[in-house]
Order: structure tokens, then C-alpha cells, then sequence
């Protein structure tokens, strides 16, 4: 028997050797009360994703509600981005309520991506004149290429940012866990968003031990000339069964708006 015959007998993993990765599955919410076209928004989601992309949270679930409450005010006719979007609920909301262009945006990696684009391509009630995109972006990159979607040569896009061709929303939701990210999102925000418009930010508090690291971000946004304001904290059920003592804390949702101070 020849080496490359013990080799490769020897290092060939046996069938089923390594489970198979989760599949996708798809999950409906239920637009806020009196919304219809649609009633509810069904979401395909990744099977597992280390960005944790394959959970429906409930900041995403808060921000969809809050959007739909919100649309003339905050969306119709605006033009959206929604950062770290997962499965693009908050996007698709904004998209059916009559957002001039979103942006869904979130790491580039082309499952994640591509679940985004199925669930625009399956969403009902987006009108005809609303456009929606599924883009790759990593936090903290050149905004340009969000803001100029339609140019698909980075070479020919403009230098400069122009105020009308930025963003009148903003959205993250359930981002600001990542401490490490902080100024880089509120860069790609300040970048961004117009002097008019308004970020729009909502999260949980995972880990409860880390809810100062978490609002500090809202202390960071001062330095990116953001002014933020609470809208709103809410209880709801805790995404995970933990701790006793902690369950209060995490079943926090913390709705903030940044302003721009420009």
C-alpha cells in the first residue's frame, strides 16, 4: 500500500462524521394593530450564524412596531438605511410604509446577504416606487457606496457625500452589545445620515453585568456631534431562559433616537 492510500485513509472523515449545518426556517411577525397589505411579514432566517442572524429579537420586533406607529413621521418618502440588519425586518417595514429607497445592510457574508434578498423578494406591500436593497457593508468602511447604491464601480464614486443624497433614517437594532464597535458605527452614522435626519437606536441587554458599556454608547454619539434622546424602555419576555435575578434586567427594551447636532 502506497503512503498517499494510508493518508488518505487515515485522514478521511467517515460519513456523517460532522452533523450537518442547520437549515434556514422562517418565522411571522405581526404588524401593529390596524396595519394591513400586509398583516404580517414572514422572515426567512439563517439556520445558525455566528452573527447571530438566525434569531428574530425583540429590539427588532420593538423597532418594526415602532416604525409602523411612526411611518408618516419617521419613513414615508425617506430614504432608509438599516445597519446589521439580520433578517431585515425593520427595513421591510419601512419598505411597505412607503420609504422612497432602503438599504438593508449587514456583513458581508453571502448567506446572510442573500437571506436578506430573499425576504425583500418575498415581502408583500412594498410599493412599486419603493426601491430596496440587499448591500454587504463592514461597520466602520467608506459609507459612499451605501449612499450611491447605483454605481457599482467604487471608482466613480463622487469624492464627497452630497446632503441630498444621504440618509433621512438610520436604524440599528440590537448593535450596541458589540462595545467594540461603538465608533465605528457612529462613524458610519455621522457619515451617513443628514444633518435632518435621525438615527434610530434600539436594544436588549444581553448581558445584564454590561448595561453601562452598553449606554455608553449614547455618551460616545456626543463625540460623533449626536445628541441622544430616550424614547422609550420596555419590558417584554427575555429572548433566553437565565438567571432569575437578571430576567428584569434583560427583558429590557431601550428605544434611543440621536440627533444630529451639525
Amino acid at each position: 500500500m502506497s503512503d498517499t492510500e494510508i493518508d488518505a485513509g487515515l485522514f478521511e472523515e467517515p460519513e456523517g462524521f460532522r452533523p450537518p449545518p442547520p437549515e434556514s426556517h422562517f418565522v411571522e411577525y405581526e404588524r401593529v394593530s390596524g396595519k394591513t397589505d400586509p398583516t404580517t411579514i414572514k422572515l426567512k432566517l439563517v439556520g445558525k450564524s455566528p452573527l447571530w442572524g438566525h434569531l428574530l429579537w425583540n429590539a427588532g420586533k420593538f423597532t418594526a412596531n415602532y416604525l409602523d406607529a411612526h411611518a408618516e413621521e419617521l419613513v414615508r418618502g425617506k430614504k432608509v438605511l438599516e445597519l446589521g440588519a439580520a433578517a431585515a425586518l425593520p427595513s421591510l417595514v419601512c419598505a411597505v410604509n412607503g420609504a422612497s429607497k432602503v438599504i438593508s445592510s449587514d456583513y458581508p457574508d453571502p448567506e446572510l446577504i442573500d437571506h436578506i434578498q430573499y425576504n425583500i423578494d418575498h415581502c408583500e406591500g412594498i410599493p412599486k416606487d419603493t426601491i430596496v436593497k440587499a448591500k454587504g457593508y463592514i461597520w466602520g468602511n467608506d459609507v459612499r457606496a451605501l449612499c450611491y447604491d447605483d454605481i457599482e464601480d467604487e471608482s466613480a464614486l463622487p469624492k464627497e457625500i452630497k446632503e441630498e443624497d444621504k440618509f433621512d433614517l438610520v436604524i440599528l437594532s440590537d448593535l450596541v452589545f458589540n462595545h467594540r464597535e461603538h465608533l465605528k458605527l457612529l462613524s458610519a452614522c455621522r457619515k451617513a445620515l443628514k444633518a435632518s435626519g435621525t438615527g434610530l437606536v434600539v436594544f436588549s441587554p444581553h448581558r445584564p453585568h454590561l448595561l453601562d458599556e452598553d449606554l455608553k454608547f449614547f455618551e460616545t454619539s456626543e463625540q460623533f456631534d449626536f445628541k441622544a434622546e430616550q424614547i422609550a424602555c420596555e419590558n417584554w419576555t427575555p429572548m433566553f431562559e437565565e438567571d432569575e435575578a437578571t430576567a428584569e434586567i434583560r427583558s429590557r427594551v431601550y428605544c434611543f433616537k440621536i440627533h444630529p447636532q451639525w
